[in-house]
């Protein structure tokens, strides 16, 4: 299984901007091949946000960028950002459950 992480500085108070965007790509990654789950998140002191989804294989994780460029356009095209965004895929080797 591949993780994939992506961060963008929006700076403060960018919330709102920042949950539109994962309600327009949220629907995009549930239809993709090899997904298995998304999780927005964010600092609205410092207006860095990000997602982190899982996929089956470096492949599917890879494509969704490809999958989501249009609609990241439509959508965050005139957000102005703080910085330059960072796009990472990572192979998960354990996950890990604590004993309860």
């Amino acid at each position: 299984m591949y993780a994939e992480l992506v961060m963008i500085n929006l700076g403060p108070g960018m919330r709102e901007e920042a949950e539109r965007v994962a309600d327009a790509l949220a629907p995009i990654y549930k239809t993709m091949s090899g997904y298995k789950g998304v999780m927005f998140f964010g600092d609205i002191e410092t207006g860095e946000y990000g997602s982190l989804s899982m996929w089956t294989s470096k492949q599917d994780a890879e494509a969704l960028a490809g999958a989501v460029k249009l609609r990241l356009i439509q959508t965050a095209g005139k957000i102005p950002k703080k910085g330059p965004s960072t796009r990472r895929i990572f192979k998960i080797y354990k996950i890990y459950q604590p004993k309860a």
